[in-house]
């Protein structure tokens, strides 16, 4: 199923218009495993409506994969194509073959090719200057392995300043789940995509006609379920040392966020450890986060820095399934306890946070009804923690809320308490303890107010953001560029 990515498509088809540099391009795709890069790529070349070759490189000597490239070109069967001894007499006859006509030439999984052959990148360079690049031809270089990609647009490598487009694909937003699954409420589609994130294979494995305890228990649960095996085929295919990351991110999933914890759980020595972490952050696999009253100038040197797994998935792998992934094929219904268990408060802390901060950010953008931001996100110290802070430095706006995936309703004593007792002491963390700021406040909540919730939000001039309208903004918004 073909859903969203009108962005993705108008960038490439805007490929097949350009004039300049020249008509020839080359570009890059990247992004990370099963985020639909392959999908998006064949629904393009299908539409494009001239001649294309989608090539796919597989784990194997070079010269397989020269061969089986030149075949793709040629359009025959593998033992059909000659076999070359170099990329660069590869690249001379592909250039030779595409001639003048137009040809889109997707050359997929192409970090696997430079894994069996460097050469590939300075035999490509060579071949872009000497006739690719007066051809007309588009050439797309896609891949998973997101800092192999990142590092073709580096100076070191023979491709700088020989790219003409790039597109990082990223998991699609929360509102593209309406259209997987039409009949859940807003309340399962949260929960989804706390599980799941957007991206689009580990959506498509659950079953729509199913409810999402359901989905746990014959999908994710199942022997020889893909979601079981999934993070550590990733890490194994992204990583040289795969069960060191394991260590690092066992050790995140199970709570612990500072460098001396996860020194400490995972037995890895904090001298190397930022280096592993910040290997894991390229991936986008781990994040640092800051609380939000910390200045932009100080963000690097700050020592308040707690490191939280991003990737959706596997936060709820980690979470719920590691501790249990030896026994899950025997025995899956403990997991399945833990989960039905765990899962509210899992989703309240993730996904229905994360998407009401979202909802501030874009709320605040051209024109909306809150102040300008300059900085969402949440905040915590010694002494006081709030959901959701947004900041405006310069005019010195701040926005404080409170976000509930309670099963109740929020009633006047949450008000009050972020009203009366975590506003002053997070404007106490403001420079001159936060005089002449101007405190705005927001309340979401899954399931509601209580009426005199209400009326005390009403008399302070607040936002009250239940799920539903939440749910409606967000197919209402265009998603962000």
């Amino acid at each position: 199923m073909f859903v969203g990515r009108e962005n993705e498509l108008s960038f490439l088809n805007d490929v097949l218009t350009r004039k300049r540099p020249g008509p020839a391009q080359l570009i890059l795709v990247y992004g990370r495993r099963r985020v639909g890069k392959t999908s998006l790529l064949r629904k393009w070349t299908a539409q494009a409506k001239i001649p294309f070759t989608f090539f796919s490189a597989e784990k194997e000597p070079a010269a397989l994969q020269r061969r089986k490239l030149y075949a793709a070109v040629l359009g025959v069967e593998v033992a059909q194509s000659p076999i070359f001894s170099r990329w660069v007499d590869t690249w001379e006859s592909i250039a030779k073959v595409i001639g003048d006509q137009r040809h889109i030439l997707v050359f997929d999984e192409f970090p696997y090719a430079t894994e069996s052959d460097p050469a590939l990148l300075s035999s490509l360079q060579n071949a872009w200057d000497q006739s690719l690049k007066s051809s007309n031809i588009i050439l797309v270089l896609c891949g998973s392995q997101i800092h192999t990609m990142e590092m073709l647009m580096s100076h070191q490598s023979p491709l700088f300043g020989r790219m003409t487009g790039q597109w990082h694909l990223l998991p699609l937003p929360y509102s593209s789940l309406k259209q997987f699954f039409p009949g859940r409420s807003a309340e399962e589609r949260v929960a989804t995509y706390a599980m799941v994130g957007g991206v689009p294979a580990y959506i498509e494995w659950l079953d729509p006609d199913q409810s999402l305890v359901e989905n746990i228990r014959q999908v994710v649960l199942s022997p020889g379920s893909m979601f079981v095996a999934e993070p550590m085929f990733l890490l194994y295919d992204e990583m040289r040392d795969p069960h060191v990351y394991l260590a690092i991110i066992e050790a995140i999933g199970e709570g612990a966020h500072t460098l001396h914890d996860i020194a400490e759980r995972s037995l890895i020595d904090s001298a190397h450890l930022s280096a592993y972490l910040a290997r894991l952050q390229e991936l986008a696999l781990v994040e640092r986060r800051l609380p939000a009253l910390v200045p932009k100038m100080r963000t690097h040197v700050s020592r308040m820095g707690r490191y939280h797994l991003q990737d959706a998935y596997f936060r709820f792998y980690f979470r719920f399934l590691a501790p249990y992934r030896n026994s899950i094929p025997f025995d899956p219904n403990p997991v399945l306890a833990q989960i039905q268990d765990g899962l509210r408060a899992f989703v309240g802390q993730t996904a229905f946070e994360e998407l009401s901060r979202e909802w501030t950010a874009r709320q605040s953008r051209g024109g909306g009804p809150l102040f300008e931001t300059e900085t969402v996100g949440s905040h915590w110290s010694s002494k006081v923690q709030v959901d959701l802070v947004a900041i405006n430095w310069h005019t010195k706006d701040i926005l404080l809320g409170e976000c509930k995936w309670t099963e109740s309703r929020i009633d006047r004593q949450i008000v009050r308490d972020l009203i009366d007792n975590k506003t002053p002491a997070t404007l106490k963390e403001l420079p001159d303890e936060g005089k002449g700021w101007k405190v705005h406040h927001i309340f979401f909540a899954r399931n509601g107010f209580t009426p005199a919730a209400s009326a005390q939000i009403q008399a302070q001039a607040a936002q009250a953001i239940d799920l539903i309208t939440l749910d409606n903004d967000f197919e209402n918004l265009t998603s962000p560029g």
